[in-house]
């Protein structure tokens, strides 16, 4: 589906780390190839804008630098947390960095109240694991 900028929550754009070399060449690729894989969003229940974004802030960003208005999208049928947790276990691109993941526990801590227990079950990893990504934080 088709959606414009002005329709998506952004909220979870916090949660990577911007590499302008990488940008650069998503941007490249847009340019030459249009967009081939689609954002992923859930449907958003704060009434503030109707599609909440998962996955493709790079994309959206790209996009909206080359002058784009809309957005291919899939729409999952599921709730927020559930979609970024499933967003992280399923990711194809290159591997998110301990920074990256300890923000997202961090935000599934405290918005979600998830244990660290539950995380690492989640995410089939150990919870050394993720204490060693939320260590991370501490450096900020």
């Amino acid at each position: 589906m088709q959606l414009e900028f002005h329709q998506l929550d952004l909220r979870w754009e916090h949660l990577r780390v911007r590499e302008p070399h990488r940008q650069r060449q998503l941007l490249a690729s847009l340019a030459e190839s249009g967009q081939q894989t689609p954002i992923i969003v859930v449907i958003a229940k704060d009434g503030n804008t109707d599609y909440l974004v998962i996955d493709g802030y790079k994309r959206i960003a790209a996009l909206k630098q080359l002058g784009r208005d809309t957005v291919e999208a899939t729409v999952w049928p599921m709730g927020e947390a559930e979609a970024l947790l499933l967003s992280r276990s399923q990711r194809m691109s290159p591997q998110e960095s301990a920074l990256e993941q300890g923000w997202l526990l961090s935000e599934m801590e405290q918005r979600f109240s998830y244990s660290l227990d539950e995380l690492a079950r989640r995410f089939d990893r150990s919870t050394d694991d993720w204490r060693r990504s939320m260590a991370v934080l501490s450096f900020r």
